[in-house]
């Protein structure tokens, strides 16, 4: 087809220029005046493929063809921008179409891969050998537990408030008693215990908290503390405990992560960066949500699900997981429970997660027996912070700078993914897109090796990566950022009003939504 297309542009340019010029030049010169001839070269001149046409006669027909031209070049400039991001044979191969995402009644293909009892190789799976062999390529059983954490990280984002005009921004959407079951993911069997709030405004100008409305002054909900239930536990081999931080959403958050300045925790050598030790560790005694910290929530959560299930004679385990801030509030955490339960066994995922502390920080994560795995994208910038430049030179010259104290290091075992190995993501670069943690997920989904193509028979739905972003190539046809508040939220009342709705009472955040200590677990 492309040599059907060029051929008569190839014909019409060599008739051009086997036309002999000189009657066109005499012609010039009877109908034309001087600065009429110099007004010609230069658009001669200036549109090199345009040649004039062989039959012009007077200046009245070259102005109508150059009104024809005009267009015709104007046509092919915009055809040129609009062609398709992937050669055409790229696109044939595509498992998935536009005409995939209509719905015509049909079952369609699976979006959910099947689970598999994994009781006898969880901790395998888990780190135990630091994934060796798991990794790469990556292990099928392993591919859908990162998945499955990955989705709950994902239900901080979905579930949090974060319209600077609803006087909710800044807390969850849901009760925690219906938090799963509102955002579709009842099917994991675990349930929330506890929510978990952080104080992110510490050092913040005045003018910048005064342009940020929330529910409340002093905190930002952070995400949630939840627990397997029997029928998952089975599955899973143990009682597993998973905490879920958030990443940056709020203004203010992002005020924070900027900090990089390395702080040290205690009298040790040990050092994390400034700003997520602060959004972890930080309280007000006056404050409604924050009179203990995010820490201290998360802590008190754990020591109470630890003890109850080890009464019981369970074997328990200590999943922690995060996106972005929340991948460095999960290193913390795990930090702080290893240092309390030496004997539990404690595994952090991450994804696009920054770095939070120096050699010291990560040689005690490794001391203390915490297992991580860090799931990052090689477009994405946020696994390069803080220290972009800095640390990735000094990094590279570890005979001599890996005992330095004030450099950033990097913990845990790397999956590294490449977002050009999909081809359903664009080709040009969106590093806020390649940062989302959809985006993440997706090509976790598709991801076999290092060396493979992207998995034919990925089962994750790709309209997802779209929720926020604009990554899916435009042949698919689907709408970017089009996870949305129908109407903006706004909602016609039975007196024919549009207003904003009221939250149901048992979805408006309580101080009595932090304390659970008493409610029962099941």
């Amino acid at each position: 087809m492309e040599n059907v297309e060029l051929s008569p542009l190839r014909n019409v340019t060599r008739q051009k220029t086997e036309k002999p010029r000189t009657k066109r030049v005499w012609r010039l010169k009877l109908n034309v005046t001087w600065q009429g001839i110099k007004k010609a070269v230069k658009s001669v001149l200036r549109h090199r493929r345009l040649h004039l046409a062989s039959n012009l006669k007077t200046l009245s027909t070259l102005k109508k063809d150059m009104a024809i031209i005009r267009p015709i070049r104007h046509a092919m400039k915009k055809k040129k921008t609009l062609r398709p991001m992937m050669p055409l044979g790229q696109l044939i191969q595509l498992p998935y179409t536009a005409a995939d995402f209509i719905d015509r009644g049909d079952a369609m293909t699976p979006t959910k891969s099947p689970k598999e009892n994994i009781s006898t190789q969880w901790r395998e799976l888990h780190g135990l050998q630091h994934w060796d062999g798991l990794v790469e390529p990556l292990h099928p059983w392993l591919r859908r537990e990162i998945v499955k954490y990955g989705e709950f990280v994902e239900a901080t984002y979905d579930a949090f408030d974060f319209d600077p005009l609803s006087e909710f921004c800044g807390s969850c959407r849901y009760n925690r008693r219906k938090f799963f079951e509102e955002l579709g993911l009842t099917q994991h069997g675990y349930k929330v215990t506890k929510y978990i709030y952080a104080m992110s405004h510490v050092d913040v100008p005045e003018w910048f908290e005064r342009s940020y409305y929330s529910w409340s002054k002093d905190s930002n909900w952070m995400g949630y503390v939840a627990v397997s239930g029997d029928a998952e536990s089975a599955r899973i081999g143990r009682r597993d405990i998973l905490v879920a931080w958030r990443g940056t959403v709020a203004p203010s958050e992002w005020y924070t992560d900027l900090k990089t300045s390395l702080q040290p925790l205690g009298k040790t050598n040990i050092k994390v960066q400034l700003g997520f030790l602060s959004i972890y560790s930080s309280k007000g005694e006056f404050t409604r949500y924050n009179k203990l910290s995010a820490s201290e929530q998360v802590m008190e959560e754990i020591k109470r699900l630890v003890s109850f299930f080890r009464d019981r004679g369970e074997e328990v385990s200590l999943t922690i997981c995060g996106h972005s801030l929340g991948g460095a509030l999960a290193l913390l955490n795990a930090y702080d429970a290893a240092t309390y339960f030496p004997d539990l066994f404690i595994s952090v995922i991450s994804f696009g997660a920054p770095r939070v502390g120096n050699v010291h920080f990560k040689e005690k994560l490794r001391e203390l027996g915490v297992k991580t795995l860090r799931v990052v994208v090689k477009q994405d910038i946020v696994p390069k912070l803080p220290g972009f430049i800095l640390n990735t030179i000094l990094n590279k010259l570890t005979t001599v700078t890996r005992r330095l104290k004030w450099i950033y290091r990097h913990v845990g075992t790397q999956l590294k993914l490449d977002a050009l190995t999909s081809p359903y993501l664009r080709r040009d670069a969106d590093y806020t897109g390649c940062h989302n943690l959809e985006t993440y997920l997706h090509l976790v989904d598709g991801f076999i090796s290092k060396t493979s193509k992207f998995r034919w028979n990925a089962r994750r739905d790709v309209a997802l990566v779209n929720k926020t972003t604009d990554m899916l190539i435009k042949e698919l046809k689907i709408p970017d950022s089009w996870y949305q508040k129908p109407f903006k939220g706004l909602v016609l009342n039975k007196y024919g009003r549009w207003v904003k709705p009221g939250r149901e009472p048992e979805h408006i955040p309580s101080p009595l939504s932090i304390g659970s200590r008493h409610d029962p677990i099941f």
